[in-house]
Order: C-alpha cells, then structure tokens, then sequence
C-alpha cells in the first residue's frame, strides 16, 4: 500500500508522519509526503528535523509539492487538516475516493485536525509529533488489521 501525507508546507506534519510511518517499516507500506503549497527543495523544520533525528528516523530533508503522478501512485491520501483535503479535492477531485483526513482515517467519526507546530518551539513540535505517533500507531494497526 502506497500512503502520502499531505500538510501545507511539507515542512512540519506531513515530513513527521512520512519519518514515523517509515520508520514502522510495516512490510508492503510505501510512504511519501507532500504539501498543498509547499516548495520544492526547502528544508524541513529543524525541529521537525531534530524530533526525527532524536527518534533515530529515516526521513525526507527537504519539502515536495504535491504531485499528480504521486495522486496517482498513492493508494491513500492523509491529510493533516480538512481544510488540506478540500484544497487538495477542489484540484483534484479525481482521488476523492481515497483521500482522508489522518483522524478520520484512523478514528472514523473524529474531524479534528493535527495540530499544527509551524513557528512553535521544540516543545510545540514534539507535541505534534507526539500526536502523530499515536495516530500513526492507529494507522498501523488498522492497515495491519485489513492486511495490508
């Protein structure tokens, strides 16, 4: 199964939750991030950088845009906010069908949004990192459960 994470940037959330998904190394999971008006080649954060490195993470060190051939590879879209599925519906309305926020994804029922630490300090980030790994912890149980 092939996941990408959407956030704004691809330089907080969507770059956290790529390096904790990976990280799982859950056999047949490809992941890649990607933000709704992210740059190509920026760096990440450095402390979304720092909380993936002192968790011994592979990660992606600069942002990507998102992609329609990455759309296409990606068997689910997550998103960090609502308000990124609807940007990202309104472009392409084509992957409705496997585009989630990450909360309702793991929580069915449960609209709220990851918080967002852009700007934050190292303890606004590792909140949201935390968060992430107890979403993410969700997300692999829940793809573990329908065999991915």
């Amino acid at each position: 199964m092939n996941i990408y994470f959407i956030c704004t940037g691809n330089t907080c959330r969507s770059p956290m939750a790529e390096a904790i998904l990976r990280a799982k190394a859950i056999e047949g999971v490809a992941v890649r991030s990607a933000g709704v008006s992210a740059i190509d080649g920026m760096p990440i954060s450095k402390n979304a950088q720092t909380l993936i490195e002192e968790s011994d993470m592979p990660y992606t060190s600069v942002s990507h845009s998102v992609t329609e051939e990455d759309l296409a590879w990606a068997d689910l879209v997550l998103t960090m906010t609502a308000s990124h599925k609807a940007i990202l519906l309104h472009s392409f309305p084509e992957v409705e069908k496997k585009t989630f926020t990450l909360k309702e994804y793991v929580t069915p029922g449960d609209v709220g949004d990851v918080h967002d630490p852009y700007g934050g300090n190292l303890a606004t980030y590792r909140t949201t990192f935390d968060e992430l790994r107890r979403l993410i912890e969700q997300l692999k149980m829940k793809l573990t459960e329908d065999g991915a």
